[in-house]
């Protein structure tokens, strides 16, 4: 008989259900008429989980189900999790870092030059035929500009990494200096702001980060910088940034993340000077199969008794 698995939402690959319905009998969550319900009807024997970094499970969720032992999460970020309730109940939590570095860095440099070069305005210029009456205005560009990364983790230094192609000056801000690393290290995430063309926000989200990027950091940022959100929407004080973005008092903004998904702050929407992306920073094909085999092979680890690839609890 195969052992139950609680799907908390809408799966992020397509392969997923039937990847899953391999090995387990599968219960989709978000589905449920009565989700209290179906969690007592699992309880006596459901030890595993499927989620996406925000999906979940809270304490609530992982307390009603006291056989539970594995959460396996989709994604690098797994703040959804509540992890400290996952560890006070002796459960594994996983997600999938690594395999999805390349494609979040790419998107990050797109955001930076479609802000940068005005790419959809430009396109806009093109299709309602402004062109015949005269060349589109002069841009910006991003060789030779500072770069200011906040949290240079696996995903951080891929994007230094492409940011050197441009020959741009880079630095970072995080808890503490990292040995090894060739960019100036800011102990002063304001500091930082004052000294850079462009602000990357790319850390994990918890509750210290929370509204890191607030009104205070965007005005240290100024008028000419930019501010590219490719992390969670928590870490940006999202009302403080379209007051700063409607009043000049930063250039721009690229954000692939936003504080109410899927609602962006209406005062966002009509700002020419945002490029705004549906949190889409992992969704290529290839790189969402490589995320829905890393979350797999941790559940079909713990199913054969084997260790976890990715533990993080």
């Amino acid at each position: 008989m195969k052992p139950d698995i609680l799907l908390m939402g809408p799966p992020a690959h397509p392969d997923i259900p039937a990847e899953l319905e391999r090995d387990f009998t599968l219960h989709r969550y978000w589905e449920a008429p009565d989700r209290a319900a179906l969690l007592a009807k699992l309880a006596p024997s459901l030890r595993y989980v499927s989620t996406t970094g925000h999906q979940g499970p809270d304490a609530e969720v992982i307390r009603a189900l006291p056989k539970l032992e594995l959460i396996s999460s989709f994604g690098v970020g797994y703040d959804g999790v509540d992890t400290a309730a996952a560890k006070a109940e002796g459960v594994r939590v996983t997600n999938t870092p690594d395999v999805l570095n390349d494609c979040v860095a790419e998107l990050t440099l797109g955001l930076m030059l479609a802000l940068a070069r005005e790419i959809p305005a430009s396109d806009r210029f093109v299709r309602e035929a402004k062109w015949a009456a005269g060349n589109y205005p002069f841009t910006g560009e991003l060789t030779g500009a500072r770069a200011g990364i906040l949290g240079l983790g696996r995903i951080g230094k891929e994007i230094a990494r492409r940011l050197e192609v441009f020959r741009m000056e880079i630095a970072y801000h995080g808890r503490r200096q990292q040995e090894g690393v060739p960019y100036r290290y800011y102990g002063d995430l304001r500091e930082m702001a004052r000294e850079v063309d462009w602000l990357i926000v790319i850390a994990p989200a918890t509750a210290e980060s929370r509204h890191l990027v607030d009104a205070v950091v965007l005005d240290a940022l100024g008028p000419t910088g930019h501010l590219i959100n490719v992390a969670r929407g928590a870490l940006v004080d999202e009302a403080a940034l379209v007051a700063a973005l409607s009043e000049g008092r930063i250039a721009g903004a690229g954000l692939d993340v936003f504080e109410d998904e899927p609602h962006p702050h209406p005062g966002l929407l009509g700002l020419a000077n945002t490029v705004l992306t549906p949190h889409s920073g992992s969704a290529t094909w290839r790189t969402r199969r490589l995320m829905a085999e890393v979350m797999l092979s941790n559940l079909r680890a713990h199913l054969a008794g084997e260790p976890l690839k990715t533990p993080v609890v």
